[in-house]
């Protein structure tokens, strides 16, 4: 009796490249789990005092008006 296939490769690129290797699809905002805690908690106050930065110039810009 002879001996059986172990492994094989055949057709299997072809069969990939058929409907294209897509890369992954990129979220928009990627998960920050992992990152280092104190940069994240630096992050957090840094967009608070952004957005009331945003708000008082908004509000100057409205009073002119």
């Amino acid at each position: 009796m002879s001996k059986s296939k172990n492994h094989t490769n055949h057709n299997q690129n072809k069969k990939a490249h058929r409907n294209g290797i897509k890369k992954p699809r990129q979220m928009k905002y990627p998960s920050l789990k992992g990152v280092d805690a104190k940069f994240l908690r630096n992050q957090r106050h840094a967009r608070k005092g952004t957005e009331k930065a945003l708000a008082l110039k908004y509000a100057k810009k409205d009073e002119t008006k």
